[in-house]
């Protein structure tokens, strides 16, 4: 598929119209406890402006980090409930997916692509971390989200991800600018129009990276945004900054403005969540930091 991203040095893919508010389907799992997926990306990217409309892949009373979480698949339903849509004559501007529930839903985001062919597709192929799958992803379904690189107009996937996708050996996240360009290469190569490779940390800085490349612009070379490394982690930031990034989208501002905020976004409701109980399980506390996701529009 030919990129549709405009080349130049701030490559927009959305341009905002008035007082448009554009339509993006969330295609994610909805979980009850612990703040991640639907419940990070509905606020945020409704604050941004933007009618959310979710598709669930799954329901989970917590995520997957907690001891015991239980997970509902909601494959037999999605078909049915798109249907429904398309008789109600449901337009979208964006497809926006993250954790699948199983390999068959890929064909339901496969089926959002053609009847929508105009809308933009973001792709956060939501699979692991820190060199591991996480529990629920089969192999079968890991294979299945590779078709998904082909044709994403924006992709953020960690190391772990990027490793799964590309079939590259994972080599943790200190990694030289010569092993970014060759992950970032074949996952362009794979059919992605731009991919943002999230979670670069060498050595003893206080740096984490994330490098944007874009399959028309200086030949796929990857840019860095640098931004502040905090010294813990936490569960949800991915999805936060995916998230993010598609509110600055869907907001009008360029690729490379997008991954700055997202960054600096994360960062910002990492250190509130520093001040919250259990916070290294709850997740990421990003709700006082939606003004400044309102504050795109501006």
């Amino acid at each position: 598929m030919t990129s549709r991203i405009a080349g130049g040095d701030s490559a927009v893919l959305y341009h905002r119209r008035g007082t448009y508010i554009p339509r993006v389907a969330a295609v994610h799992d909805m979980c009850g406890y612990g703040k991640c997926s639907l419940t990070v990306a509905i606020p945020v990217l409704s604050a941004a402006g933007i009618d959310v409309c979710p598709v669930p892949t799954a329901l989970f009373s917590a995520h997957t980090k907690f001891p015991t979480f239980y997970m509902h698949d909601t494959t037999e339903i999605l078909s049915d409930y798109l249907d429904a849509w398309r008789k109600e004559q449901v337009d979208l501007d964006g497809v926006y997916s993250g954790f699948l529930g199983s390999a068959e839903q890929v064909g339901i985001i496969r089926r959002l692509y053609t009847e929508y062919p105009h809308a933009l597709r973001i792709v956060d192929p939501v699979m692991g971390d820190a060199g591991e799958i996480y529990p629920t992803y089969t192999d079968e379904m890991c294979e299945a989200m590779r078709s998904l690189v082909a044709g994403a107009d924006i992709l953020t996937p960690n190391l772990t991800e990027a490793s799964i996708l590309t079939g590259l050996a994972y080599e943790g996240q200190d990694i030289s600018s010569e092993q970014v360009r060759r992950i970032t290469d074949a996952l362009l190569d794979m059919g992605a129009g731009a991919v943002v490779l999230k979670g670069i940390i060498r050595g003893d800085e206080s740096i984490i990276r994330n490098y944007l490349a874009c399959a028309d612009r200086d030949g796929g070379k990857p840019v860095e945004v640098a931004g502040e490394l905090l010294p813990y982690m936490l569960h949800g930031t991915g999805d936060l900054f995916a998230s993010a990034l598609c509110a600055a989208v869907f907001a009008g501002h360029s690729l490379d403005e997008g991954v700055a905020f997202a960054g600096e976004l994360v960062r910002e409701a990492m250190q509130v969540t520093r001040d919250q109980p259990e916070y290294e399980m709850r997740g990421v506390s990003f709700e006082t930091t939606l003004g400044k996701v309102a504050a795109l529009l501006s």
